[in-house]
């Protein structure tokens, strides 16, 4: 019997050793959760034996316990390098079209050749649909899609509103509307331009050319070009008829006789300089202070972009309020103090980055983002019932529970942090003291085995 104890006493310690190597042999493993083994004693007595002189039966391995503690993170300079920090686990699959999930907490992913974020073992990274205001569709494990980065490039957005700011000059001589000459700087006083987009993202240039009126006192009438172009303009009012041209004719006509006639806006100031009524060229009042131009068609627009497109000037805020006006005329020089439009250009991707909740939001060079998906994280009722497999990953199993996927930084899930690591929870020296206890262990067992040989033979030689 003795030879049994002392041989169970050799093959736990040869256990203990073998678990605290595997620990240091992993030490620079990311992801990677020491292991502790724990053992039982054997004892075994029927009904009829005598409990109080029972020896045992020696010692018995009863789990390679993980220990899920917290690891350091190591800051890197990849973005798809994540960490958790807290409760959870990321999920991963084999092929794009598996459901097999892994769970595994090393963050070591990268790009594939079809822009799949992958692991250093190929499987897929998993994530939550999301809506475009980036909230999650579903925070079901079931509805998880692998994380792809898209190798698109950002799509337009064609210009629907300008924003100017500026002062005409009140001293300037008046000039002779039907004169009017975009190519004659002399038949205009001031102008301005901007890049506006149409829906291809295609740009163009949009020029206001304002004329001071000779035959009204602190008037002045408002021309729009673009790409050399001349575009009628119309009051933005409640009620007022379809922005087809021709538009009526009136007194904010102009160009006449240049052979570019257009039909503008105009605008009306006080004595004092603050801007006071705008109309449209029949004399109509814009109370909005909104100029909307005709639909763009062919021409300006000659690329195959929507013809229907229409561009608001948004000249005056907020008529009547004490807000400041947006459009002055002081005895100044011609100032433009802002000049916005809501367009954007074509974009390419330039940047990817991950929050703390775990949501992918790709950038553009348009200076537009937008959310991707989310990344899932999964936690477990009971993290070391997980089955162990290689490359530093479990799987579910019944002594663990289901799988419960959620959002990071929500309830019990931790926080995902882009550009770390989580580095191994192995403690070096507490290894290094563990493995000499282990060898002690094993040569103090080693002798019970040599001193139980020595009685067994000195047993057999009585003579």
């Amino acid at each position: 019997m003795s030879f049994n104890i002392a041989l169970s006493g050799v093959n736990a310690a040869q256990k203990d050793l073998d678990t605290t190597a595997n620990n240091i042999a992993n030490v620079n493993t990311v992801g990677f959760k020491e292991s502790r083994a724990e053992f039982g004693d054997v004892y075994a007595a029927s009904l009829l034996a005598g409990g109080k002189t029972k020896v045992g039966d020696g010692v018995l391995t009863q789990e390679v316990a993980q220990q899920f503690s917290q690891g350091s993170l190591q800051f890197t300079q990849n973005a798809l390098d994540l960490a958790i920090t807290g409760n959870g686990f990321f999920a991963t699959i084999p092929e794009v079209s598996s459901r097999d999930f892994s769970f595994t907490r090393a963050g070591t992913f990268k790009l594939d050749a079809e822009n799949f974020v992958v692991n250093s073992n190929g499987d897929h990274l998993m994530g939550f649909p999301v809506n475009p205001d980036g909230t999650s569709a579903s925070v079901a494990l079931s509805t998880t899609v692998p994380v792809r980065i898209p190798d698109s490039s950002g799509s337009p957005q064609r210009t629907t509103e300008v924003e100017p700011k500026f002062n005409l000059p009140a001293n300037e001589d008046a000039v002779d509307l039907n004169l009017f000459d975009p190519d004659d700087p002399l038949t205009y006083n001031s102008a301005t331009s901007i890049t506006v987009y149409d829906s291809l993202g295609d740009s163009h240039v949009m020029t206001y050319y304002f004329l001071k009126d000779a035959a009204n006192a602190n008037e002045w009438v408002g021309v729009t070009y673009i790409d050399d172009v001349p575009v009628n303009t119309q009051g933005d009012t409640p009620g007022s008829p379809p922005l087809t041209p021709p538009f009526a004719s009136g007194d904010n006509t102009v160009g006449g006789s240049s052979g570019n006639i257009v039909s503008g806006f105009r605008m009306i100031f006080s004595s004092g300089g603050d801007f006071t009524e705008m109309q449209n060229a029949d004399g109509t009042s814009i109370a909005t202070g909104d100029v909307v131009s005709e639909p763009l068609g062919n021409p300006p627009l000659i690329n195959g972009s929507d013809p229907t497109q229409t561009i608001t000037t948004n000249l005056v805020l907020d008529p009547g309020s004490a807000t400041p006006d947006e459009i002055t005329q002081f005895a100044s020089a011609f100032e433009v103090t802002a000049l916005e439009q809501d367009g954007l250009p074509v974009g390419r991707l330039t940047g990817i980055d991950i929050g703390p909740d775990g949501l992918v939001r790709a950038t553009y060079s348009n200076g537009t983002s937008e959310p991707i998906t989310r990344v899932a994280l999964v936690r477990f009722a009971n993290d070391q019932g997980l089955t162990q497999q290689s490359n530093t990953s479990w799987q579910e199993s019944i002594l663990s529970g289901e799988a419960l996927a959620g959002e990071a930084t929500t309830g019990t899930f931790g926080e995902i942090n882009s550009s770390a690591l989580e580095q191994a929870n192995v403690n070096l020296t507490t290894e290094l003291i563990d493995m000499i206890i282990a060898q002690r262990n094993f040569q103090a067992n080693s002798r019970a085995l040599e001193v139980n040989n020595q009685l067994n033979q000195t047993v057999l030689n009585i003579r």
